[in-house]
C-alpha cells in the first residue's frame, strides 16, 4: 500500500464530490467515525444487536472512514499522513510505559499534603 497514492486518490475524489469544504468537516467526519468504532465495540461487548463478526465489519469499516476523513483533513492542511504517522511512531516506540509510568508518586504525595492543609471552603485553580 501507497499512503502517497492513495491520499492524493482520496483527495482528488473530495475535490470532486464535495468542492470546497471547511477544514473543521473531515474533523468531525473522523470523530463521528471514531464514534462509530466505540458503538460497534460496545455492542459487540455486550453481546447485542449482531454477531462478532458483523461488529468486527463494522469496526473495521470505521477505522478506514476514519483514515480518509484524516487524509482529508492532511489534504487540506498541506500535510503528509503518511510523515505524520512516521514522525509520530518514532517519538511513540522509544518510550516505556512499564519503566517510565505516569505515576509519579512524590508529586502525587505533594499534592495530596497540600491540599489536606488547605481550610475547607477555599478552593485554588492551577
Amino acid at each position: 500500500m501507497n499512503f502517497k497514492k492513495i491520499q492524493k486518490e482520496q483527495d482528488v475524489w473530495s475535490r470532486k464530490n464535495f468542492g470546497n469544504k471547511k477544514v473543521y468537516q473531515p474533523i468531525l467526519g473522523a470523530a463521528e467515525e471514531v464514534g462509530e468504532l466505540a458503538h460497534a465495540y460496545l455492542k459487540m461487548e455486550q453481546g447485542i444487536r449482531g454477531t462478532r463478526q458483523e461488529h468486527e465489519a463494522k469496526m473495521k469499516d470505521a477505522v478506514g472512514d476514519t483514515c480518509v476523513f484524516l487524509m482529508d483533513l492532511c489534504n487540506q492542511m498541506g500535510w503528509q499522513l503518511d510523515e505524520i504517522i512516521e514522525s509520530t511512531w518514532n517519538e511513540v516506540k522509544k518510550r516505556n510505559w512499564k519503566k517510565d509510568t505516569l505515576q509519579d508518586t512524590e508529586k502525587i504525595n505533594q499534592y495530596k499534603s497540600k491540599t489536606a492543609r488547605r481550610k475547607p471552603g477555599k478552593r485554588r485553580l492551577g
